[in-house]
């Protein structure tokens, strides 16, 4: 199938706007994935912690994830600078539009991550510690350079991104268990999907910075479809996996099922008829998706 609407990189010119210096600091620690991050911790923590939430190491766990991943934010767009600036969706960022030095976005990011590896392995155990290291080494030197190389960046980026609700079981229960690498696969399959949606709506901006996302290189868009719906298949799958477990019961297992049809179904939509409007559908429903099946988690948890 052939893109049927214009991509949205077609948009006007990046003009450069006034903003506080909390507006760029917000920025430059992505906030909205912060919060996105912590969520996830919350709910592992949460069916993990069994019948007592211990709120201090809940506190504990979630400052040194938070400034974990502000150094993860700081540091990637330190090292993407330069291609965030040829993007109109990211050539607003501190850096490219030149409301930061990259001096300063380094002290921060390193400071911060170093800080955030510390109070981990100091306040909660060295279990957490460890997942927290090898989120922030992957993501960085990982995941970073294979956007340039590979389209298979998406799959190896979805690994970082799976591993805060892994740690907020770990930091509950201070072990690896298959209920929490189960919380792992359900964020790792999500993620697919949903940056699928954003590659291909972005497509064009992708291909100027020079990033090899699988909708860059897949022209015609065949695999990009195929694998959004292979992906949102297999998420149907191990979003049941909770209850199968012992962890939520029937609510969370109906509601996952039913959420994860609506999942499919926009994957199909989009797969069929690959458009800038069907991606935007599939990605608004990844974003709708995600709270829903943790907040139903969080209800039913046994």
């Amino acid at each position: 199938m052939k893109v049927t609407e214009a991509t949205v990189s077609t948009i006007e010119e990046y003009v450069p706007c006034d903003k506080s210096r909390l507006a760029v600091l917000c920025d430059l620690v992505k906030v909205r994935l912060t919060t996105l991050v912590l969520l996830t911790t919350v709910v592992g923590f949460y069916v993990g912690a069994g019948d007592g939430m211990n709120l201090g190491i809940l506190t504990n766990a979630l400052l040194g994830t938070a400034l974990l991943a502000w150094g993860a934010a700081a540091l990637n767009q330190l090292w993407e600078r330069e291609w965030d600036g040829r993007m109109v969706r990211t050539a607003d960022r501190p850096l490219p539009s030149g409301r930061m030095r990259p001096d300063t976005v380094l002290a921060l990011g390193v400071g911060t991550s170093v800080l955030g590896l510390g109070w981990l392995a100091a306040t909660v155990n060295p279990l957490t510690c460890f997942l927290g290291a090898i989120t922030l080494t992957s993501y960085l030197f990982v995941y970073t350079p294979l956007k340039r190389l590979t389209p298979l960046n998406t799959a190896v980026g979805a690994i970082p991104g799976a591993l805060p609700p892994l740690m907020g079981w770990t930091a509950a229960t201070g072990e690896f268990s298959i209920e929490g690498w189960a919380l792992f696969a359900i964020l790792f399959f999500w993620q697919l999907p949903h940056f699928l949606a954003i590659g291909w709506m972005y497509r064009d901006d992708y291909a100027k910075a020079g990033f090899a996302m699988l909708p860059v290189i897949d022209k015609e868009g065949k695999r990009t479809g195929g694998q959004t719906v292979s992906h949102t298949m297999g998420l149907l799958a191990i979003s049941l996996f909770p209850t199968l477990l012992g962890l939520a019961g029937r609510v969370y297992f109906f509601g996952a099922l039913a959420l994860g049809i609506v999942f499919v179904i926009a994957a199909i939509r989009f797969a069929s008829q690959l458009s800038i409007r069907r991606a935007r559908q599939l990605f608004l429903i990844s974003i709708v998706y995600l709270p829903l099946l943790l907040g139903l988690m969080v209800f039913d948890k046994v």
